[in-house]
């Protein structure tokens, strides 16, 4: 028996990857190598490059393997992209993944899940924990395509022999302790990644975009979590399916938020030394404040996170950034 990790060779799935490793289950990676790496995968997963909407290839991948599971983070991720090019996020996001999920159903997959997202909910209602039964109300063509794909799974649960567990993540972070694989992804956004890259002189300064929202310090504020137990939750999820466990939908964050400034000021002190910030005006598609309620997931799970401290967040992204800039060099 084998878990398909689509997108496997990219930041969330090479953890994934490992972690499936690390616990002795047979894994196989699907990736188009878009923004992943091919070193990234780890090498004792079976690896084939291409497009999870490839009928054929799908279909040649479940001849040659016993596909019990698909963990699924392919697709587009950055949520300004997204409000300039919608039909891109729709097609990679929403109708490649209605693919992915009727080859699922057409070769008998049981289990599947679904990198989904916080940007399902847009701005809450208040500055509380946000818990699964807030209203959805997306603010970008991102968050949309990926509740149109929680919409679909659901509706296919319905129809078929088929469970699915959504995890909505909020803002990912960090690297792998084991120092195996981390944030690579060419042209990242990601707050820490950017402000990493900053830290040890890489790029030139990081942007602030927006400093007038309704905030302590009127920056966005998110909730941070280590990518490490990001994919505890997934098989946690795994497990709890294969025991007989129904479908789910549940938040992955800690319950605590930080706003940008929080976040950059922390990474001063990590690094030990100041560098350049710059500042703009707000970005489309950012919700003011967003963190998790993850009662659901700790209750459903039995998740118990092991890295919930932004300092040593941000310490292993700058670890990897390290590692990442020696490579490079040579």
């Amino acid at each position: 028996m084998a878990v398909l990790v689509t997108g496997g060779a990219g930041y969330i799935g090479s953890h994934m990857v490992w972690a499936l490793l690390d616990a002795s289950e047979d894994v196989v990676v699907l990736d188009r190598l878009s923004t992943g790496h091919r070193w990234a995968v780890a090498p004792e997963a079976k690896f084939y490059e291409g497009d999870i909407a490839d009928g054929d290839l799908l279909r040649k991948i479940g001849s040659e393997n016993d596909i019990t599971a698909i963990i699924h983070f392919a697709g587009s991720i950055v949520v300004p992209e997204s409000v300039t090019q919608p039909l891109v996020y729709y097609e990679n996001n929403t109708v490649k993944s209605r693919a992915l999920i009727a080859w699922a159903v057409e070769a008998g997959v049981p289990h599947f899940v679904f990198s989904s997202t916080a940007a399902v909910y847009g701005t809450p209602e208040s500055l509380d924990p946000v818990n699964e039964l807030a209203r959805l109300s997306p603010e970008s063509p991102y968050g949309s395509s990926k509740l149109m794909t929680e919409i679909m799974l659901r509706d296919t649960a319905a129809a078929h022999a088929f469970t699915y567990t959504a995890l909505r993540y909020f803002n990912v972070a960090g690297a792998d302790p084991k120092g195996r694989t981390g944030q690579s992804s060419p042209g990242a956004t990601h707050l820490i990644k950017v402000a990493s890259q900053v830290a040890i002189g890489q790029r030139e300064r990081i942007d602030v975009f927006g400093t007038d929202y309704p905030t302590p310090d009127g920056t966005c504020i998110r909730d941070y979590i280590h990518v490490s137990d990001l994919v505890a939750a997934h098989l946690k999820a795994l497990e709890r399916m294969r025991a007989g466990g129904g479908s789910l939908v549940a938040n992955c964050g800690y319950g605590r938020g930080f706003s940008v400034l929080d976040v950059l000021g922390t990474m001063k002190k990590v690094v030990g030394h100041d560098f350049n910030v710059g500042y703009g005006p707000r970005r489309a598609g950012d919700a003011v404040s967003i963190v998790a309620n993850p009662a659901l997931a700790k209750k459903e799970l039995c998740w118990v996170p092991a890295h919930d401290d932004l300092e040593g967040i941000i310490a292993s992204a700058l670890a990897w950034e390290g590692h990442l800039q020696r490579k490079n060099s040579f």
